[in-house]
């Protein structure tokens, strides 16, 4: 395994400008935490367990959704209230597709997932399922839908954590059929491969890829040529054509750059685990409750850097080929930090939700877009 850590600062070179400046747009504020972000077009979707936007000092009324115009930063009309945490969101096709610990939204039964309009924030008819447990990852990938989270069992058909549903129809897909043997945390998709990431040991009783898996769009069997030993949980994943990112957890915090066959690239550790990770324009950024990135990977009480550490408080930027650290700077505070990011290569944006409430020393409550 190769440890990188601090190689962009530690070459003593002059390095070029970061795209994307470290100040933050002005958007609202929440009154709770941001668990989910996802971009439509140029809107960006909130979720968590908020009960207000606040705009200038005022509170105004948006229970656990919301919905921001990624261009200007203001706060949109679209209001559906939930009446429990929103942890997941996916867009697309003119719609919104959230999951979480929710059993209405507005006056409408929905347990735990539910379909909603992405102009006006209506139900949909479609997507009316019960649930044991909830999906803590949405993905829309083909003509699917898929989940993931602590599910057992979806309209009483078991499931191992996993499930997919049709987009046209809403229904339960019965071919796409992985078992976990444990919580999954994220889903991301590219080159015909859905990654599965979480605290898993196994899918299918095939053991090659413990916590970071891949797994196929149709079937949802383990793909053999995709093999990894993470030993810690996965909370994030980013992927690109080249490249699969991890954000793992364990003493500390590790985030890993795997090659296409789940060999490890490079590892940046921290002294916190990172928790979410989003990929804009060449560069990986990444959110979570670390306070310095560690020169090295060794780590002591608590996960502390013991040789030597780089402070980046919450959010941090590096390079997906080698994992050197980015000069780019936009601290958080709070303990948990950073939760959820998302970005949109379209509008050269992205954003970070979770529990921090200032960035650059800005107020900055639990939401953040730069670009």
């Amino acid at each position: 395994m190769t440890t990188i850590a601090c190689t962009a600062l530690a070459t003593g070179t002059a390095t070029p400008a970061h795209a994307i400046g470290s100040t933050p747009d002005n958007t609202p504020g929440f009154n709770g935490s941001v668990w989910a972000t996802a971009y439509a077009g140029d809107t960006v979707y909130l979720g968590g367990d908020f009960t207000a936007a606040v705009v200038d000092g005022k509170q105004i009324a948006r229970s656990r959704l919301a919905a921001v115009d990624a261009k200007t930063g203001r706060l949109l009309d679209w209001a559906p209230a939930a009446d429990g945490t929103v942890r997941a969101i996916a867009t697309g096709g003119g719609a919104v597709y959230v999951g979480g610990a929710f059993s209405k939204i507005g006056a409408v039964k929905r347990d735990s997932l539910a379909k909603l309009d992405g102009t006006t924030g209506a139900v949909s008819a479609m997507l009316n399922h019960t649930m044991t447990g909830q999906p803590y990852a949405l993905l829309i990938e083909g003509n699917r839908l898929y989940a993931g989270g602590n599910l057992t069992d979806v309209d009483g058909e078991p499931r191992g954590m996993l499930a997919a549903f049709g987009l046209g129809s809403g229904k339960l897909d019965g071919t796409w059929l992985p078992k976990a043997d444990d919580q999954v945390q994220a889903l991301a998709a590219v080159g015909g491969r859905i990654y599965v990431g979480g605290k898993f040991k196994k899918i299918n009783s095939a053991g090659g890829a413990p916590r970071l898996a891949a797994v196929s769009p149709v079937t949802g069997a383990p793909d053999p040529t995709f093999k990894t030993k993470a030993t810690v949980i996965v909370y994030g994943i980013a992927v690109s054509p080249t490249g699969v990112y991890a954000a793992h957890g364990g003493q500390g915090g590790k985030v890993i750059g795997y090659a296409l066959d789940g060999t490890v690239r490079w590892t940046m550790t921290m002294d916190g685990n990172p928790q979410a990770l989003a990929m804009l324009s060449g560069t990986l950024y990444i959110g979570g409750h670390f306070d310095n990135i560690c020169a090295t990977a060794s780590t002591g009480t608590q996960g502390s850097c013991k040789d030597g550490q780089i402070p980046r408080i919450k959010l941090a930027a590096a390079s997906p080929s080698d994992g050197s650290l980015d000069p780019w700077t936009a601290d958080g505070n709070g303990v948990l930090g950073v939760l959820a990011m998302a970005s949109s290569p379209a509008l050269g944006k992205f954003t970070a939700g979770g529990a921090f409430t200032t960035i650059n020393g800005v107020a900055r409550k639990r939401f953040a877009q730069w670009g």
